[in-house]
């Protein structure tokens, strides 16, 4: 069996339920009270577990779905750390306790994430699709401090809520929260049904120069953009224009998280059915590690070692001078091209301007220039799967324009935001 050591698991979501107290809008597992279960008891939850550990000991992160909706949730945590991984839970924080946190400790969970998007109950609780839920994490974020828990904060942004990322970074400043990460969603699951709610190409550029104004001058709480590779590029092209050394900041225990997108290279999802998928927003599985092991998995995917070789991605991204610290997001462009290689869509930037341009290695380009400096997909090259009715065709008219542009419903960051904090 090949191994590359230097493509190991660093990080895996291990979604331990689909079952959901919330009904949020962009659920990428689509999860509410009435989803899947999954298939793994607490033995099989075990097995798993030791084999991860025969390729490494990586952070396992117990997601959903509501993890905490699983009654052996803190067994399966328990058996974890003593195997040598580095657990911790993903929860939206309404079933947070004193009791709970109790559990947490003696499982000695790492950390804990809380998911807040929006700076008050009438933001989150519409993103969320339930009143009270903003309460709820709020209190949960209250019960973890004086308990002495460590936790993150996830917020995730679309249209309807990006006008109020930086008072969202405020409030899980002042909730006591060890960082902040910034999600710019990728369309799965329920993320699907509001596509017209994504944030444009445009804004997505310049709510990252934001990130990066904010994290510069940021000395209190770690702050990361999640699923948004292009901030790897924008900090060395900023930081060299001004002259600066911009040292981030990062946690305690490696994630593998020092570059753009690094699905399939560090990190996975195994869905609560023992799918195996490169990241949280694949819909596509390699595998199931119910019937193939996670190790055989891991090293032998055609898809997941297709991802770790640059010279095969295409369009602008493989040509680009900061493919290797970019990539570009590999979900997003598989959403829109149904190519796990083709140029991020979301992208628009040009290579070559920072200096350097490597030249494309995979043959004739997959795409063509696009309206607002993107691409938009070679629809000759799909065939079949292009279209109206295809998986890609529903983001495309029938001129070949991305109809996701800036649009009077696209609300741009106040320009005193880029001040917060």
């Amino acid at each position: 069996m090949a191994k590359n050591e230097e493509y190991i698991p660093k990080w895996i979501a291990w979604e331990s339920t689909q079952r959901c107290n919330l009904n949020c809008v962009h659920c990428r597992c689509s999860s509410d009270m009435d989803a899947a279960v999954g298939d793994f008891n607490t033995e099989e939850a075990f097995k798993l577990i030791d084999d991860i550990c025969e390729v490494s000991t990586p952070v396992m992160v117990l997601s959903g779905g509501e993890p905490l909706l699983r009654k052996d949730i803190f067994d399966i945590a328990r058996y974890g750390t003593s195997k040598g991984l580095r657990m911790c839970i993903a929860t939206n924080g309404t079933l947070i306790t004193d009791e709970v946190c109790q559990q947490m400790k003696e499982a000695d969970i790492k950390m804990v994430s809380l998911s807040l998007d929006g700076s008050t109950a009438e933001i989150h609780d519409n993103f969320r699709d339930c009143p009270g839920a903003f309460e709820g994490v709020v209190r949960g974020a209250e019960t973890l401090k004086r308990n002495g828990i460590k936790f993150l904060i996830n917020s995730s942004f679309t249209k309807r809520n990006q006008h109020d990322i930086a008072a969202t970074f405020k409030v899980a400043k002042s909730l006591g929260s060890t960082g902040w990460y910034m999600f710019m969603i990728v369309p799965t699951g329920r993320g699907e049904e509001i596509m017209s709610e994504l944030i444009s190409p445009d804004d997505y550029e310049e709510i990252l120069s934001w990130h990066y104004e904010q994290e510069k001058g940021e000395d209190d709480i770690l702050m990361r953009p999640t699923c948004a590779p292009h901030y790897y590029r924008i900090v060395p092209q900023k930081a060299k224009a001004e002259g600066v050394d911009f040292k981030r900041r990062s946690l305690t225990f490696s994630t593998g998280g020092g570059k753009g997108c690094i699905a399939a290279q560090t990190i996975c999802l195994i869905d609560c059915f023992g799918n195996l998928k490169p990241c949280s927003y694949f819909h596509s599985s390699v595998g199931n590690v119910k019937q193939i092991p996670f190790k055989e998995l891991w090293f032998n995917s055609k898809v997941f070692n297709d991802l770790r070789d640059f010279k095969k991605y295409g369009g602008k991204c493989g040509e680009c001078e900061f493919i290797n610290v970019c990539g570009g997001c590999r979900a997003r462009a598989f959403g829109h091209t149904a190519d796990i290689l083709a140029e991020d869509p979301w992208c628009v930037y040009e290579p070559g301007r920072f200096g350097g341009r490597r030249h494309p290695a995979r043959g004739p380009d997959r795409t063509v220039p696009g309206s607002h400096g993107g691409t938009v997909v070679d629809r000759q090259y799909l065939g079949h799967r292009a279209g109206p009715a295809g998986p890609a065709g529903r983001d495309f008219d029938n001129r070949g324009r991305n109809p996701l542009r800036p649009g009077p419903g696209n609300v741009r960051p106040q320009p005193g935001t880029a001040q917060a904090g």
